[in-house]
Parts: structure tokens; C-alpha cells; sequence
């Protein structure tokens, strides 16, 4: 049997535990059943070892190449769903009301499962492969918990890659840029204290209605007139509340009202922390009201280490087509986490005509399995080839 045709048999056996993980969507770091089935597929492909328990429910595979001693190279696949109800009526839909495979993660986790078979069985490599298997990327930092909880160090992983699917991008084919290519991505609050009162006596008042909607509007100055024009900065109010449903002749004590910003660079994100803490503090003084920010620091930049980023074009470019400069994107992603840690990258993988990330109709297509899976299997070739 070719290296090809072992490839495509197990790409095909992977559609099937796909649409089994898709079926059984879990939660952040709650995922017994699905870090359950990955642990049981691990072990029935022969991994030499296997550790569970890491972020709670995370857990590192390690294959060892035939080919002696070399360094570890780090493979991740998230492993979490999103907190939404899916829609798409398909057969093996998800079986958890109110949590659906919406981002591809079952795709990436049965591609690395693929993988991790097709290495178990054709060692000739140098060094030892780590498979990550994580929780909660999807806004419960799990990244950051695995490295805490001695990913890094307890492995000694060297080098760390992921990749993502992209809808939109035909299946095959590969996207990347060095260094950043996704934003910083940090959410608000904003809680303007006042003095209620009666609407017809707002001079006996200080109304946080008005000083609230004069915040909102100097925030947006933080793009239009601090930001260079050349620096990706977006900043967005997507909540307000202040007063009570029908009581139009109130003027209540507090209003609320919260966002996100996104950045690309480090010096961008803390300058823009800045200079949105000054507004709030100025604005609030003028309407004698008082602003208190809670901040909620989100994930880094993801940023690719330049040369294993162009490393990586490289092998991909031995089978599928490739932009190695592509648009940066405002999303976010815990992998950032790792490559602030080790140098490595990410990459984009086409999911072709699907609906987008997050969408109640969203599907991974499982065409895409075979060429991330046949990616890996190149990468890790390339990375632990044997010394010469």
C-alpha cells in the first residue's frame, strides 16, 4: 500500500469519528466524553504514550520516530464546541441542546487523530511527535492552562504548529502570513455612576444617560484620531443599558454599557487600554458622573515565528496551493498563547463553500480531512528529518 493510499484510508475512516465527535459537543474544559473518545482512539493506534488530565481535560499523545534520537515538534487540535443551538438538519447533528460544533473543532480534532494513526504506523522520523488535544479555546484560555500546567516544559516541545479551518477557502488549499495573523481581542465594561431624579428636574440630577452616550461617542475617536490609519485597531459598543423598560419620567443612577477592542500589535493594545481609560475618566468628570471600567484582558496576538512560518508554506506547497501573505483577520485564538511560548505558526486549511465560523449552519467538511491530515504528515517528515 502507497503512502497515499494509507493516507486516504484513514482520512475516510476520520469522517466517521468527525461526525461522531460532532454529535457530542462539549464545553470549555467540561468535554468527558469527548477527551474519553480521543483518549480510547489514542491508545487503540499504539502511541507510546499518553497523558490525560492536562487543563482538566486536555491531553498530550507522544509517537516516537524509528529513526533515533531529535528534537519534539507540538501539534495542536482544539477540542471544544460553542455555547448555540445548531441548525443545519443533518444526520449526525449534535445530540447537546444549546451546544454545537459551530468552528470546525471536531474537524481538527479528527484530523490530528488521522494523523497521529498514519504516525503510529510509519515512524521514519527523528525525535518524537507531541499531539496536543486541548480545551476551551473558545473563550476559556485553555492554551494558557495547558502551558501552566507544564505543556511545555514537561514535554520539551521545541516548536509548536496548528491550523484552522476558513470557509470560504476551496478545500486543498492553505493560507498563512508571518508574524500577526490574527488580532488581541479584550472586552469592557463600563458602569457611569450618577444621581437619578425625576425627568422633569434634570438640573437636581446628574444624569449617567447622557454622560454614557457622549462616552460612547468619544470612544470612537480611539480609531478615527489616536490610531495610525496603517494600524488594524477595531473598536466596538455592542451593549447598553441604563433605566427601566416604560419609566420614560426617570432618570436612573447607573447606566451600563461594554464592548471589545481588537488589535495587532503589543504597543497598539496597551496604548488603546490608555487612551480609553482617559476618555472614560475625563468624559464621566464633565457630567459630574464617575466611570469605572472593568476590563477583561483577552486573548494576545497570534503572531507566526517568521521562519517556521515559511518552513511551513514550504511543505504545504509540495501538495495544495498556498498564500503565504494573507489578510490578517480581527478574530482571535489561545493558540497565541503557544506562540508566545515557542516559535511556530498557524495556518488556515480551505473548508470550501460552508457556512461561516460560529453560524447555527455551519458544518466542517470532511473533504478537507485528507489534505490538512497529508499537511501534518509532510510537516513532521520535514521538521524530524533524520540527520544526514
Amino acid at each position: 500500500m502507497t503512502q497515499t493510499d494509507d493516507l486516504t484510508r484513514i482520512a475516510e475512516a476520520a469522517r466517521d469519528w468527525r461526525r461522531d465527535l460532532h454529535q457530542m459537543p462539549e464545553l470549555l474544559y467540561a468535554l468527558p466524553k469527548t477527551s474519553a473518545y480521543v483518549a480510547e482512539k489514542l491508545r487503540g493506534f499504539g502511541v507510546d504514550e499518553l497523558v490525560t488530565g492536562l487543563a482538566d481535560t486536555g491531553m498530550v499523545a507522544l509517537i516516537r520516530g524509528a529513526r533515533g534520537d531529535g528534537p519534539v515538534l507540538g501539534l495542536r487540535a482544539d477540542m471544544d464546541a460553542l455555547p448555540m443551538d445548531e441548525k443545519t438538519n443533518l444526520p449526525y447533528g449534535s445530540r447537546h441542546p444549546g451546544m454545537m460544533h459551530a468552528c470546525g473543532h471536531d474537524g481538527h480534532t479528527a484530523t490530528l487523530l488521522a494523523t497521529a494513526q498514519y504516525l503510529c504506523a510509519h515512524r521514519d522520523f527523528a525525535g518524537t511527535v507531541a499531539l496536543i488535544f486541548q480545551p476551551a479555546e473558545e473563550g476559556g484560555a485553555g492554551a494558557r492552562k495547558m502551558i501552566e500546567d507544564g505543556l511545555f516544559d514537561r514535554f520539551g516541545i521545541e516548536t509548536v504548529y496548528a491550523m484552522h479551518n476558513q470557509p470560504g477557502l476551496p478545500v486543498g488549499e492553505f493560507a498563512t502570513r508571518p508574524g500577526a495573523l490574527m488580532a488581541a481581542g479584550d472586552r469592557f465594561v463600563v458602569t457611569v455612576e450618577g444621581r437619578g431624579g425625576h425627568a422633569s428636574a434634570p438640573s437636581k440630577s446628574l444624569d449617567p444617560v447622557v454622560a454614557a452616550a457622549h462616552l460612547i461617542a468619544s470612544l470612537q475617536t480611539l480609531v478615527s484620531r489616536f490610531t495610525d490609519p496603517f494600524d488594524q485597531v477595531v473598536l466596538s459598543l455592542t451593549y447598553l443599558q441604563a433605566g427601566a423598560p416604560g419609566a420614560l419620567n426617570v432618570i436612573p443612577d447607573t447606566a451600563v454599557f461594554g464592548g471589545s477592542l481588537r488589535t495587532m500589535t503589543v504597543e497598539t493594545r496597551r496604548e488603546a487600554e490608555a487612551h480609553i481609560r482617559r476618555i472614560l475618566r475625563a468624559g464621566a468628570e464633565q457630567f459630574g458622573c464617575t466611570a469605572h471600567l472593568d476590563w477583561r484582558p483577552g486573548y494576545p496576538v497570534t503572531a507566526n515565528d517568521p521562519a517556521k512560518t515559511a518552513l511551513a508554506v514550504e511543505v504545504a506547497r509540495q501538495a495544495a496551493v498556498v498564500d503565504d501573505s494573507c489578510a490578517a483577520v480581527m478574530g482571535s485564538e489561545d493558540f497565541s498563547y503557544m506562540l508566545e511560548a515557542k516559535p511556530g505558526a498557524i495556518l488556515w486549511f480551505g473548508n470550501g463553500d460552508s457556512a461561516e465560523l460560529h453560524n447555527p449552519g455551519y458544518d466542517f467538511n470532511d473533504d478537507a480531512i485528507l489534505p490538512a491530515m497529508r499537511f501534518w504528515v509532510d510537516l513532521v517528515a520535514r521538521e524530524l528529518a533524520p540527520a544526514a
